[in-house]
């Protein structure tokens, strides 16, 4: 979580995934682990930390452009990504 805290760490849009699942495991350690003072002071920095990150990403365009803030994105929520589909020409002939 150092790099998490560095106020030039730029985290990238890929990462998003990883720092919403340390979230949710640092919640689950908090629920499920009796932890002393020190502990449970660390783990409250860490998702403060992540939390941040989540909210930096809202500011990273997106491949179209603007920015999750800008088309109203929550930094929880996970964008899917768009791939091009395209019809026919695969090859492959029906038997």
């Amino acid at each position: 979580m150092a790099c998490a805290r560095c106020d030039f760490y730029t985290p990238k849009a890929s990462s998003k995934g990883q720092f919403l699942e340390a979230k949710d495991n640092l919640q689950k350690m908090l629920a499920a682990i009796p932890l002393t003072d020190d502990e449970r002071a660390a783990v409250d920095d860490g998702q403060a930390a992540v939390d941040q990150l989540l909210e930096r990403l809202t500011d990273v365009p997106t491949p179209a452009g603007p920015t999750p803030r800008q088309i109203g994105v929550p930094a929880t929520a996970t964008l899917l990504p768009i791939i091009d589909v395209r019809q026919g020409g695969t090859g492959f002939a029906p038997r």
